[in-house]
């Protein structure tokens, strides 16, 4: 699919000659003659470039920079009154590039790519940094065979990335999260992830969020905007809930798989994408087949590669124990003055407990407990909720008296002595399981006492 470009300039004639250029050159492009118009536009159309004039009628061209380079925007300035005090200011606020009017045509171009190459550059980086960071290494689904199993089957599938993948399990067991793992693990990890939860929406609105729609298609259709399958190409676009896709759409998703063509709401071009899917639903597909709400031929075409997510109480206490791990690990991040350590017995009563809610449930009350324990050394049972204090989810295993505590330096601990057990003792492998550097992980155990841990 063709890159895109935003030109905002007041001069008409510029944005028809600027414009003429890009579109010989393969481009879609969008114009405005204000900033207004303009930042308008980009949320409708999110285009790869921007190209800023500099002095505007009403909002500056420095005022949009301002607005666009938060929302992640790749930005060149141009204009015909340039100096270095205001070139200087527009690179520190965020801009790739700043040009001065008239600008030599294959210069401009030039410019182009070169921003676009810098900008698809900072996203893979932002991706290898983000990716462990952000839990999405195969390794944190947990440690017992069952879910080692399942990280095999992920790193497969992320590999097939021309190939459907249908999620299953209950509501909350981290379909979403596995969606972004597939992506982050796949050769499409440079290009955009983009989600949408098919639940509770109109057909109207979703056809529109999905495919995009032409200006004018309906009442407030004031501009053409791209649908989330445009936003994707390349990429991944991962639809939640898809068992409550409205009927209307389904022969529509249907064309898109098969066809990988669709159109715009109002619009007659075919378009042309290469995206991913990636879809997910709580439901039994098959029975919703079965009562005419699901199509047949779009089930079996999603049902490809089905990857079903067990629920938290079918899993063991050690992939718990580190699932709680990594989510206080994240959520001290956000309440640093939450409680340090847990008590064993707030410990077994986590590990215990059933988690109907499964991974989301059971990081509302890890943030629940945080929030409590804000000034404490110490999560307790009465930082818990009294669902989880009751006597029928009661942990059945003793509590040990001489454990008073696990911090979340105890818990590093085992998770880092599992890990290395598990890789038999190759410190480069646990370091990339772990996400942290080599030179990090022989710190730690040296920290623990752990050098012997996986080696004969």
């Amino acid at each position: 699919m063709a890159r895109s470009i935003l030109l905002i300039d007041d001069e008409p004639d510029v944005l028809r000659s600027l414009g003429r250029l890009f579109e010989r050159e393969g481009w879609e492009v969008f114009r405005a003659l204000t900033g207004e118009e303009g930042l308008r536009l980009y949320e409708a159309s999110r285009p790869d470039l921007v190209l800023l004039d500099l002095y505007l009628p009403g909002m500056s061209g420095m005022d949009v920079l301002d607005v666009l380079v938060p929302r992640d925007a790749t930005v060149i300035m141009l204009t015909g009154h340039g100096d270095i005090e205001t070139a200087v200011e527009a690179m520190r606020l965020g801009a790739e590039n700043f040009l001065t009017k008239p600008v030599e045509l294959p210069h401009l171009l030039a410019a182009a790519n070169r921003a676009m190459e810098k900008s698809e550059l900072r996203r893979t980086n932002r991706l290898l940094a983000g990716r462990l960071a952000e839990g999405r290494d195969t390794s944190t689904l947990g440690s017992s065979p069952r879910m080692r199993e399942m990280a095999r089957q992920v790193e497969l599938l992320a590999a097939s990335d021309n190939t459907t993948v249908l999620l299953l399990g209950e509501s909350g067991t981290g379909k979403g999260w596995v969606a972004q793992m597939l992506h982050a693990h796949s050769p499409r990890a440079r290009a955009p992830f983009v989600e949408i939860n098919c639940a509770g929406l109109s057909a109207n609105f979703l056809d529109s969020e999905l495919f995009g729609h032409e200006k004018g298609a309906f009442t407030d259709a004031k501009t053409m905007k791209r649908g989330l399958f445009e936003v994707a190409h390349g990429g991944t676009i991962f639809l939640d809930e898809i068992g409550d896709l409205a009927p209307d759409l389904q022969p529509k998703l249907l064309k898109v798989l098969e066809r990988k063509t669709f159109r715009r709401l109002g619009g007659t071009r075919e378009i042309e994408v290469d995206v991913r899917l990636v879809a997910a639903t709580n439901k039994g597909l098959d029975a919703e087949v079965q009562g005419g709400r699901f199509r047949e031929d779009l089930y079996y075409r999603l049902n490809v590669l089905p990857l079903t997510l067990p629920p938290l109480r079918e899993r063991s206490r050690d992939d718990v124990l580190e699932l709680v791990h990594r989510l206080l690990g994240g959520l001290r991040k956000q309440h640093p003055r939450g409680a340090a350590k847990l008590s064993s017995r707030a410990l077994d009563l986590l590990l215990g407990y059933a988690w109907p809610g499964n991974v989301r449930e059971l990081r509302n009350v890890l943030e629940r407990a945080l929030v409590l324990s804000m000034g404490e050394e110490t999560i307790l049972p009465e930082h818990l909720p009294a669902e989880l204090r009751s006597p029928s989810s009661a942990s059945s295993l003793p509590v040990r008296e001489h454990q008073v505590v696990m911090s979340l330096e105890d818990m590093e601990r085992k998770h880092i002595e599992r890990t290395l057990v598990m890789l038999d003792g190759n410190r480069t492998q646990t370091a990339e399981a772990l996400g942290i550097s080599r030179a990090t992980l022989h710190n730690k155990i040296r920290l623990y006492g752990l050098e012997a841990v996986g080696r004969d």
